[in-house]
């Protein structure tokens, strides 16, 4: 082989990347103007009308609604799924809480844009609440990500929006509030999404909703009512003896007291492999921890993990509290919980993340203003995956049962705004601004679809309690 011949094939690789380095800067060099992105999303109302959004019609081959719980209850620990399908009894909204399977395989046959963000998964206005971060302010945010994933952003508007409608109806709200709550919530995201795609990209990364600012610019006076008690309740308990009601002595020093169904020890055959179990684990959730993190729990020694039975679409799976103690007893308690495949997964895209608890996390940290200092995941035998987190953190819960019309309305539009504020860090907020645009023409759609969907869920909550009726499912309704 020739000389030149050896010389033309050195310097062909040579060229070949020269050109590829050419197309990646000219690439980064002009990314899309935000008016740009706008017009994009625009352009997508050709393709899916804003009205398309208002309709739902069950498929003709949709699957037995009973069948899905079935399904979505495989490998939750069987002695607790009387109690879960007990709870979703109660209600309708009970039902919708526990349903986050059923309604995932509703939304895929439901119109979308194709733009995505990490979405929730499982967005209720249950899921919302206020959490002091870790510089010590109290925050308003999303609270739950079980089922977190990227996805439509579409998909947990439809799902926020519509539990308004039906803890609307659960008050005995008229079918004209249960609208306004719903419209409220669609608009209020509308709106913050368009203030975001106007900020600079920092700007709206730090956004967030301040708890304080929250009361003081509440129109509503139960809702500003209800957050001052809240507070005050808050305050007067204090964070440096987190929950010590739950501790008592015992003989090997302090322990978590028993209080079933909230918090209860395995039987006393089980004791020993349940402690040495996760002692592992634990020591593995260590690892997921950045440094600082690691020095701070460093600082405090494992002395009791207890089982935890609370909320409705977690019950059956393992929830256990760890009980870490620092100098003089100073009890700090995390939060163990089973991560599962998120119930999008099917329909949306199969995770990035081998471990569940690290999915859970990692959609966490990138929808919430600011995440638990203690936030992270591990995993046990039997490939069984958690997330650990703090527990109850000056947690402060809405009482949706309690509400007025008009506070339901007021919570629909802090919802809204807390969940335009997650996708929009993660999301594109100048096409979906693009796309929803300045008109009622979006939050109308919304509205429509979530009163529907309320007509569907409770059509699903009759037939749950026609399987319970009929034996076909077991439940118990002595545990709330």
């Amino acid at each position: 082989m020739s000389s030149r011949a050896l010389r033309i094939r050195k310097r062909r690789p040579v060229r070949s990347a020269q050109v590829r380095l050419r197309r990646v800067a000219a690439a980064d060099s002009s990314p899309p103007s935000s008016a740009e992105r706008a017009a994009a999303g625009k352009a997508l109302r050709a393709k899916v009308p804003r009205r398309s959004h208002g309709v739902w019609e069950a498929p003709r081959a949709r699957r037995d609604p009973i069948e899905i719980l079935v399904a979505s209850s495989a490998d939750r620990i069987p002695e607790l799924l009387p109690i879960r399908y007990g709870r979703m009894l109660q209600s309708p909204l009970y039902f919708f809480r526990g349903a986050a399977a059923l309604m995932a395989c509703d939304l895929a046959h439901t119109p979308t844009t194709g733009m995505r963000a990490q979405i929730c998964g499982d967005c209720h206005l249950s899921n919302f609440g206020g959490f002091s971060t870790p510089e010590r302010r109290l925050v308003f945010d999303i609270n739950d990500f079980d089922e977190t994933l990227p996805g439509p952003w579409e998909w947990d508007l439809k799902r926020l929006a519509a539990s308004f409608a039906i803890a609307g109806r659960g008050n005995c709200f008229s079918k004209r509030d249960c609208r306004a709550a719903a419209a409220a919530c669609a608009r209020s995201y509308r709106e913050r999404m368009a203030a975001y795609a106007r900020m600079a990209a920092l700007d709206a990364w730090y956004d967030s909703l301040d708890w304080l600012e929250v009361i003081d610019g509440a129109a509503d006076r139960d809702l500003r009512a209800y957050c001052e008690r809240t507070l005050a309740t808050q305050r007067k308990r204090g964070t440096s003896r987190d929950l010590p009601q739950v501790v008592q002595r015992a003989a090997g020093g302090p322990a978590i007291r028993d209080d079933p169904p909230r918090f209860y020890h395995p039987d006393a055959a089980r004791v020993a492999s349940f402690r040495a179990t996760y002692r592992v684990v634990l020591a593995r959730y260590r690892e997921s921890l950045a440094k600082d993190r690691r020095v701070l729990l460093d600082r405090y020694r494992f002395a009791d993990l207890a089982q935890e039975l609370v909320g409705v679409g977690s019950v059956g799976t393992f929830r256990g509290v760890a009980l870490f103690l620092g100098a003089d007893d100073d009890p700090l308690f995390l939060q163990v919980k089973e991560a599962r495949p998120s119930v999008l997964e099917p329909f949306a895209s199969a995770s990035r993340y081998e471990n569940r608890g690290q999915r859970v996390v990692e959609g966490q940290r990138l929808m919430q203003a600011a995440s638990d200092l203690f936030l992270g995941w591990t995993h046990g035998a039997g490939g069984r995956h958690f997330y650990v987190r703090r527990l109850r953190d000056v947690k402060l819960k809405p009482s949706v049962e309690l509400m007025k019309p008009r506070s339901l309305e007021a919570y629909a539009v802090l919802c809204g705004w807390a969940l335009a504020r997650a996708h929009a860090r993660s999301g594109d907020a100048a096409a979906i601004a693009g796309y929803i645009g300045k008109s009622q023409t979006f939050d109308a759609a919304l509205a429509r679809f979530a009163l529907t969907y309320a007509d569907q869920n409770d059509a699903d909550h009759a037939a749950l309690v026609a399987a319970v009726r009929d034996g076909r499912i077991e439940a118990r309704t002595d545990v709330s």
